[in-house]
């Protein structure tokens, strides 16, 4: 699998999660059997401008490699200038985001709004696609109705003006995570233009993989809220694709927990990670007998060694019942 110039491992890609995949993330995602991490959504505007909070978004470590840097905006000039910024920060190819919905995007002219503006599309895409050399990617939806017609048109013009792959959610800007999607528009999509199609949408289980590969044709997968608390699921569909089956027992599921919180403290520094590890250790539980108590008792963690405290009493009780 190839995106331009970068070639891929295999044809699972980790999806771009505003809030979700940061740097601790993406390694943990990386190391699960992911070909390529994407970052948060990274505002044009904010890097331009300077927003200290915003150039850390482009943090990176070799060991995630390759990296693509998801980046949003409506203005050509300012989204091409942000191209450059991350081009020159390291990142191995660079996503726009003509998928996000939330009011504040859209109300900017940016994500999900640019599929209401054709020409708006071509001049933020011509504009990326000429300030950088590396590979440069756009992550759509189906658009504002579910005949797809905004998806397809945006498909065909993303490839006119020199898009290496488009990522495609078949869901509708106004459908959000609701509802199902239309896996039919990968597939018709994917029978209109050349360049490579990444399927995502509704792959929670490594199954569901497979089959969109079978009934889209889709060049890759991306995964998104199905690798959140389970990155392993990278892992599982390469097995399943060769024909075997990667089992997970409570030891693998641990020791990522474990890792995911080193890893954030070494990035956040103690204090912050164990206020976000207090929600998003939470996931990595989910389904496992006792994990309400569990999660009850993570919310509260002030220190690293607390949480390994308690990641380490969890994993032997459920060891001792099994």
């Amino acid at each position: 699998m190839r995106i331009g110039s970068v070639k891929l491992d295999n044809i699972t890609i980790m999806a771009p999660l505003a809030g979700i995949t940061n740097l601790p993330f993406r390694l943990l995602a990386k190391e699960s059997g992911a070909a390529l991490v994407c970052s948060e959504m990274v505002s044009a505007n904010g890097l331009v401008y300077q927003s200290k909070k915003t150039e850390r978004l482009l943090d990176s470590l070799p060991a995630e490699k390759p990296l693509a840097v998801q980046i949003f905006g409506s203005d050509p000039s300012l989204m091409a200038e942000a191209a450059r910024m991350v081009e020159f920060g390291g990142a191995d190819i660079i996503d726009i985001n003509f998928g996000c919905s939330v009011k504040k995007v859209l109300k900017t002219g940016s994500g999900a709004a640019l599929m209401k503006d054709p020409d708006k599309a071509a001049a933020v895409i011509t504009a990326v696609r000429q300030a950088v050399n590396v590979p440069v990617t756009i992550k759509i939806r189906s658009g504002w109705n579910k005949s797809g017609e905004d998806a397809l048109k945006i498909a065909a013009l993303a490839q006119e003006c020199g898009m290496d792959a488009i990522a495609i959610h078949p869901r509708t800007a106004t459908q959000g995570f609701g509802g199902h999607a239309d896996w039919r528009l990968i597939a018709n999509i994917k029978k209109n233009i050349s360049i490579p199609v990444i399927g995502n949408g509704d792959i929670n289980h490594p199954a569901d993989a497979i089959r969109m590969i079978q009934e889209t044709g889709c060049n890759a997968v991306m995964i998104g809220r199905a690798a959140i608390g389970h990155p392993l699921i990278f892992k599982q569909i390469l097995a399943m694709l060769s024909g075997n089956q990667y089992d997970i027992n409570l030891a693998q599921r641990f020791a990522i927990m474990i890792k995911y919180l080193k890893n954030s403290v070494k990035y956040f520094g103690e204090k912050h990670a164990c206020r976000i590890m207090r929600s998003r250790l939470c996931w990595f539980v989910k389904g496992l007998p006792g994990s309400s108590r569990f999660r009850k008792s993570i919310t509260r963690i002030s220190s690293e060694e607390e949480a390994l405290s308690l990641l380490k009493s969890y994993i032997e009780i459920l060891q001792k019942d099994a």
